[in-house]
């Protein structure tokens, strides 16, 4: 794409964006977990709020991933698509395990897939998280974002986005589409950093989402991406890649959900 096509696209990507933004303006309403769920778990919440049907900004683990509460409500508020953000289910013990929240399992944060445990508990924060996702849809889900952070060291420099339901020419065109967004955005502007694009499928991507893809959310939409941020995407640069996702994830739903699909 040539410098004149990209800067249509973006023009195209700020008018779908400002038309979005402000359609969906209720106060988001943050729901405990029911009564009858594990005293462990007794802490947390799970906020809900509805907007596009059928498109869902998930953040199950807003505590542990440290401002990714944050970012989903913003994403939310940018997109018009629905939003669920869970905080509360994590630091269990002295170990630091968590409710996995999006899958019915509990481990430490890092952990290997294979190591995580399914528990009574573990299941009860799952499928409260579940039934909020399905609420936020207001029928098939389908098109799911899950917001993501980690402190790996050797992924510090990059976003990495799992995917469900896409192709692998989907998912190069997601790729691209993000570079070109993080270009327009933050090319030129002071000390802020250019992260790269991982996308299943075309990069070794670290985190897969193996684990959710299996006996979690993600494996209840057709269509779903999730989305793994370094530590100052999230904290030192969080506007600026926040802005920088809600195109994105504009662009990408017109993409890969068409109207009248």
């Amino acid at each position: 794409m040539n410098l004149r096509g990209a800067g249509r696209l973006v023009v195209s990507l700020a008018m779908l964006l400002q038309g979005c933004a402000g359609l969906f303006g209720k106060e988001p309403t943050a729901e405990p977990v029911p009564t009858r769920t594990p005293a462990a778990a007794q802490n947390g919440r799970i906020e809900i709020q509805r907007g596009r049907a059928g498109f869902v900004i998930g953040a199950p683990h807003g505590t542990s991933d440290s401002a990714t509460d944050m970012i989903a409500r913003d994403l939310a508020r940018l997109t018009g698509f629905g939003l669920v953000v869970a905080t509360g289910f994590s630091h269990l013990d002295a170990e630091g395990r968590r409710y996995n929240v999006n899958r019915p399992t509990e481990s430490v944060p890092g952990t290997a897939a294979r190591l995580e445990g399914e528990t009574e508990a573990a299941r009860w924060v799952y499928l409260a998280y579940r039934r909020r996702v399905d609420e936020a849809a207001q029928g098939p889900l389908r098109f799911y974002v899950e917001v993501h952070g980690n402190g790996r060291k050797e992924s510090a420099g990059r976003v990495e986005i799992a995917t469900v339901g896409l192709s692998k020419e989907e998912a190069w065109q997601l790729k691209t589409l993000l570079e070109l967004i993080r270009d327009a955005r933050v090319v030129g502007q002071d000390n802020t950093p250019r992260f790269e694009v991982w996308v299943e499928s075309h990069d070794p991507i670290w985190y897969t989402a193996s684990a959710a893809k299996q006996s979690g959310v993600l494996a209840a939409s057709d269509r779903a991406i999730h989305i793994e941020l370094p530590k100052a995407a999230r904290t030192t640069y969080r506007e600026a890649y926040t802005q920088v996702l809600a195109e994105f994830l504009v662009q990408s739903a017109a993409l890969l959900v068409p109207t009248g699909r």
